[in-house]
Formats: structure tokens, C-alpha cells, sequence
């Protein structure tokens, strides 16, 4: 892997990135109270006397958000700790009531795990510092009144999964395959649902600089960042504002910032707290978390494929890394996938056909996969009529644009519209005999060495039968009728 250098005045710097990925963890309740968790409700309408922080109310874990982390652990090989703890994270702001978040410091659910990415054809191990269960605070919105900020109190208490990276990372590509890599592992568990345009998964872009074989720098974090493209941008862009500043005297300073996409830049939000700040201590409403085997075996046996098995399955099929690749990118590409090989179809053919037929016309119709007009069986059927010889390439693709405008099974829309590809060699033949007479020029030219002039006949012969011949039965004719 070539490595990612930035040229500076000075020389050549290299960039260390650690990603603190905030996870919304899959569940109908919140972490601690049984209020709903739907995105895109009215505001403040989704909080229990618990996300307000009302006196005396005691909160209860929620068994579902503490199995949805511990199978994510698991997902990645992770240390999963049989004993862990809630602390409290002590600070003052409007969107959090209890003037405090339960979060786990200094014993969390889940200990080091790690990712594998691809970058460049390699493969490289991004090593996974912690997993930890918290709550998510409130929402301010500033834009509702022109003197007031109101707050809503429906993502108060919502759990989320902190996914703490070590600084492994050394390039904006690395961070953006990591990221990726993350959201799938998590699409596949279930655990969270990655739509990071909603906020329920967002990134902490830890970036520091230094010159090769040099000690680590003076890091900073740019906050909630929300898309892979952003997070490569934002390394890019707080890299090369560091080296700036470094190589014109300045220092580095410890804290944390916001990035603007419109303006392509970052910018200080506040001076970086460290963990002391906070005041942590073990909340005193919560017993630790214990966990039996017989919990743990449950998670285990609960997970699915994960997308480096399923990916190696698929290229133990024949098909193409890339086409293994793009399959396994997306956990709704592969279910319909793998729905299209239990149907019957051949494993390369039909890698191939959606990758380019069906991802082409879906994103011609703006549709996703899970909203396919066609169904993997019939997908299946299509493929079944191209290998037995019944449809040609042209025809399948003929009738796979009905398919997608009626919803109707290949097998009746060959028979309603006569589109069968035919053997029948009389058929070929008398049109072969035509398609010659017609051309008698071209075939002097053919026969005096002109062998280029062969798929000339073929076309003819092809529009001929309204693109019906059997190609490889219109080769073997014509071959005989030019050189007969």
C-alpha cells in the first residue's frame, strides 16, 4: 500500500486518525426507560418521566440494547466483558436534564476487537479500542424563534453504542473504508441501522500530524461528522490547517471543532475536555452488568454471515472479487443475492447480471433492492431461460424491461410475445440464403479474404430474425453457406 504523505513546506508529514463512532443501537424503548425510540416523531413526544429527569424516577437497562452491543462485539472478535459498569459523565447543558449522562468509562461492555478494510487491494487491520453503551442527550434547534432555543427531549435517553478506534488509520481512503466497513458489519448484525443522514450514526474524527517515525501529535476532534465523504474531507482539510500552523511556529492545540461542508473547513468549538473534567463516577441507580454464558451463547448463535464470510463464499463460487465486492457492500445486495442463488441461479452469470442489468435499471428508476420490481425467483427464472437457450442476451434483456414495467414472470411474457430465440435451422437457412443474395458484392469480398466482413452477415442475418436466431446456430450456418 502506497503510503499517504502530505508535502509540506518543511518536508513530508504523515496524518494519524482515530474514529469515535456513535452508534444508535436498534430498539423499540430507550436505554433506560420505555419511551419509543421512531425517528421523525413530533417533537418532545417520545420521553418518559425518566428522559426528564423527574425526581425519583429509578432508570431500568434495557436487556435489548445490552444484547445489541455485546453481538456487535462479537461481530468484530471482540473482548466481551462478563462485568461492566455505568458511570456517570457529569456536565451542564439544555438538551441533557439530568445535568448528567449514564455512559461507561472505566468498565465497558465490550474491550479491543478488530476490522479489516481494503484499501488499494490490501488488506490492513484497524484495531478496535472499546465498545461502551450510553445514552444520547437532547436536541437544541436554534431556527424555531429569533430570541429562543427550543429543546426536544425525544432522543433523551436513546442508546447508543460508542465504537472507539485506536489510531491506526493513516489516510483520508483508511478512514472512509473503515467507516464503511463499520456501517456494514452493523447493517449485517442489526444493531444499528447506519442511516447516517438521520444522525443515527455519526463519527468523531480524531486527527493529529506528525514527520514519519516522530511520537504522536497534539490531536484534535472535529464532532459528528455524518458521511464517509465528510470524514474524508474533514482529515484532509484539519491535516493540512495543522501543518499550516505547525510549520509557521505555532501549537497545536488540544480541543474540539465542528466541520463545515460548505465551507470546506473546520473550526474551534471548545478547548478539549479530559476524562477528570467530567467528574465520573459509578452511578449509584445501577447494579453492574453481569452476563451468564447462556446470554453470551445467545448472541453468538444470533448473529448472521458477516460480509468477509459471505464475500468469501461468493468468490468460492467463481465470482469476480469485484463483483463479490459490490454484493457484500450492502446487506439488502446480499439478501436479495443470496434469495437469487437459492432459486437456482448459477452463481458468475447471476453475479453479473445484477451488478450491471439490475443495479443499472434501479438506479434508473430510483429505486433500492428491497423495492425491486423483479423478485429474485424471477430474476432466477430469467437467467434459467438464458442458459437453457430459450432467450438470447438481446431478448433477456428485452423482456427484463417488461418484467420491470408489468411485474409479469419471464416465462408468460416469452409465451404472450413470441420472443423465444429459435434453432430452427430451415427458418435461419432460407433467410441466411437471403441476407447473400442481397450482398453478393460483399461475399465476393469475403471469399477473396475479407474475414472481417463475417460479423457483417451475422448482424444481417440477426435483424433478419428480429433478433430471434440461436447466435451460435446463425454462426455455424453462415460459416457453411460463405465457405460451401
Amino acid at each position: 500500500m502506497s503510503e499517504y504523505r502530505i508535502k509540506g513546506a518543511t518536508g513530508e508529514w504523515e496524518v494519524v486518525i482515530g474514529l469515535e463512532v456513535h452508534a444508535q443501537v436498534t430498539s423499540n424503548a430507550k436505554l433506560f426507560s420505555g419511551a419509543a425510540t421512531e425517528f421523525g416523531a413530533e417533537p418532545n413526544t417520545q420521553v418518559s418521566l425518566i428522559d426528564a429527569a423527574m425526581p425519583g424516577m429509578l432508570p431500568v437497562p434495557n436487556r435489548e440494547c445490552i444484547r445489541q452491543a455485546v453481538r456487535t462485539g462479537m461481530a468484530i472478535d471482540a473482548q466481551i466483558n462478563k462485568w461492566s459498569r455505568f458511570d456517570r459523565k457529569n456536565y451542564f447543558y439544555a438538551d441533557l436534564p439530568q445535568g448528567y449522562q449514564i455512559s461507561q468509562l472505566y468498565h465497558p461492555l465490550v474491550g479491543e476487537g478488530a476490522i479489516e478494510i481494503e484499501v488499494e487491494n490490501e488488506i490492513k487491520t484497524i484495531g478496535v479500542e472499546r465498545i461502551h453503551v450510553e445514552q444520547d442527550a437532547g436536541k437544541l434547534m436554534h431556527d424555531q424563534h429569533p430570541r429562543l432555543s427550543y429543546v426536544d427531549l425525544n432522543r433523551s435517553g436513546v442508546a447508543l453504542m460508542e465504537i472507539v478506534s485506536k489510531p491506526d488509520m493513516r489516510s483520508p481512503a483508511e478512514a472512509g473504508a473503515y467507516l464503511s466497513k463499520l456501517r456494514s458489519i452493523l447493517r449485517y448484525v442489526g444493531s444499528c441501522d447506519g442511516n447516517m443522514d438521520q444522525g443515527s450514526m455519526r463519527a468523531d474524527v480524531n486527527v493529529s500530524v506528525r514527520k514519519p517515525g516522530e511520537p504522536f501529535g497534539t490531536r484534535t476532534e472535529t464532532k459528528n461528522v455524518n458521511s464517509v465523504r465528510f470524514v474524508m474531507q474533514t482529515v484532509e482539510i484539519e491535516a493540512l490547517r495543522q501543518i499550516d500552523v505547525l510549520e509557521s511556529g505555532g501549537k497545536i492545540v488540544q480541543e474540539t471543532r465542528l466541520f463545515d461542508p460548505d465551507k470546506g473547513e473546520t473550526r474551534s468549538m471548545r478547548s478539549k475536555e479530559d476524562a477528570h473534567d467530567y467528574r465520573y463516577f459509578p452511578d449509584p441507580d445501577l447494579l453492574p452488568l453481569e452476563l451468564d454464558d447462556a446470554f453470551l451463547d445467545e448472541c453468538r448463535a444470533s448473529l448472521p454471515e458477516l460480509p468477509d464470510a459471505k464475500r468469501a463464499r461468493y468468490l468460492g463460487l467463481g465470482i469476480t472479487p469485484y463483483n463479490a465486492a459490490v454484493l457484500t457492500a450492502e446487506v439488502e445486495s446480499a439478501r436479495y443475492f443470496d434469495a437469487l442463488l437459492e432459486a437456482g441461479a448459477k452463481g458468475p452469470a447471476a453475479a453479473n447480471w445484477v451488478t450491471s442489468e439490475l443495479f443499472g435499471a434501479l438506479n434508473r428508476l430510483g429505486k433500492d433492492i428491497e423495492h425491486s420490481p423483479v423478485s429474485p425467483a424471477q430474476a432466477a427464472e430469467l437467467l434459467g431461460l438464458v442458459a437453457e437457450g430459450t432467450l438470447s442476451n438481446t431478448l433477456a434483456k428485452q423482456v427484463f424491461e417488461i418484467m420491470l414495467e408489468t411485474g409479469d414472470d419471464p416465462a408468460r411474457i416469452v409465451e404472450e410475445r413470441g420472443l423465444k430465440q429459435t434453432s430452427d435451422t430451415g427458418a435461419i437457412e432460407a433467410e441466411i440464403a437471403k441476407v447473400l443474395e442481397a450482398n453478393a458484392d460483399k461475399v465476393a469480398e469475403y471469399r477473396s479474404g475479407k474475414d472481417k466482413l463475417f460479423g457483417f452477415f451475422v448482424g444481417q442475418t440477426m435483424k433478419a430474425m428480429a433478433g430471434k436466431a440461436n447466435p451460435g446456430v446463425v454462426n455455424d450456418l453462415l460459416k457453411k453457406a460463405l465457405d460451401g
